[in-house]
């Protein structure tokens, strides 16, 4: 009897250990598949010196990415790239190649990277269907977190978190929540599922402590298509914040609500319109704010709208961001596109044109 106990015991440890060394084979072979197409991204800006009466400072930014065509495009988070001045790609066999942005939206917080050169014998991975992929499926994130390059976690779906637009019946934007482990750095990298395909891009964690405690979101990838693949690429380059309320007051706001410009990127769409970014850094209810930028107020006559009291500030920044992109996304290359500003003061209009 005991003999047999032994037995059936063995089989189990063994059957245990060939279980737990299937999946990790997986991994292994699915890692060596897809990473030579993850890249580090390097940006700079210009921003305040850190002292009144100082120079301007070099910001050195930090983020991770991956590279999805023939052609040269990496999709990474929006906010990495967002009011760069300037980005560099590094590859994980030493190549690099200087990127510009084409495309970005910051409500899902993806944005689209074009490579000046594509560096030679590295291929790009398959952007999969995230409409497929349910809670509790094995996923893996490549990315640089703290600048390391080329790190492997590894964990699950936890959760599937949508944000829907009004009187839309499909979801508009949708996350996918994972327990893998992200940390700084990783923000744009790559989430894919075991067959190699990406399911979605990093762009935020929820921490305490500031590192990873097992609660991160990803873009999903249908969500990334839809807004960098399916659309006209545009790049405001602007970051800023809705004003609203008694901030739109202080601010001698000619209507309820404004849009505060906070940095411009270097070529972008509010660069080429010549729009001024804050200047002097105040902190408003434990919120640090850049003051002394342009207020847009109005693009192509559709004014900056405010949300409601029954609505949320993030739905109703989407509603009017939506009204706005598509009138931009309407216009031919040569069209005008007109800005109504608040800038020291002064109502001023800002003009550009839509380029190739």
């Amino acid at each position: 009897m005991k003999t047999r106990t032994g037995l059936m015991f063995l089989a189990s440890l063994l059957m245990m250990a060939i279980y737990t060394a299937a999946p990790a084979q997986q991994l292994r072979e699915a890692f060596r598949k897809v990473n030579q197409s993850v890249v580090t991204v390097r940006t700079k800006r210009v921003d305040l010196a850190p002292k009144p009466g100082q120079v301007m400072s070099i910001v050195d930014g930090l983020g991770s990415g991956v590279l999805i065509s023939n052609d040269g495009k990496v999709l990474t988070a929006a906010h990495v790239v967002q009011t760069a001045d300037a980005a560099l790609v590094e590859f994980p066999d030493g190549q690099n190649s200087i990127a510009r942005v084409i495309t970005s939206d910051v409500r899902a917080d993806v944005a689209l990277l074009q490579l000046q050169e594509l560096p030679k014998g590295i291929s790009p991975v398959a952007l999969g269907d995230s409409t497929k992929v349910e809670v509790g499926d094995q996923i893996f994130v490549i990315g640089a977190p703290y600048g390391i390059s080329q790190t492997l976690t590894a964990g699950h779906v936890s959760g599937r978190r949508q944000v829907d637009k009004d009187g839309e019946p499909q979801p508009y934007i949708e996350f996918l929540q994972t327990d893998a482990a992200v940390n700084g750095g990783n923000s744009g990298s790559p989430m894919f599922d075991m067959n190699g395909q990406v399911v979605g891009i990093v762009t935020t964690i929820m921490s305490q402590s500031g590192g990873s405690e097992g609660l991160a979101f990803a873009t999903a990838s249908n969500t990334a298509k839809r807004f960098l693949l399916d659309r006209k690429p545009f790049w405001s380059g602007i970051d800023g914040v809705l004003v609203t309320g008694d901030f739109a007051k202080a601010l001698n706001l000619p209507q309820p609500s404004g849009f505060l410009v906070q940095r411009i990127g270097e070529g972008s769409f509010g660069s080429r319109l010549g729009m001024n970014g804050g200047t002097f850094q105040v902190t408003i209810q434990g919120t640090e704010v850049l003051l002394g930028g342009d207020v847009i107020l109005s693009v192509n006559d559709l004014d900056v709208s405010a949300p409601t009291a029954v609505e949320s500030v993030a739905l109703a920044r989407g509603d009017n961001y939506d009204r706005i992109f598509n009138s931009i996304s309407s216009l031919k290359p040569g069209d005008p596109v007109v800005l109504k500003v608040l800038r020291a003061g002064k109502v001023i209009r800002l003009t550009t044109t839509i380029e190739q």
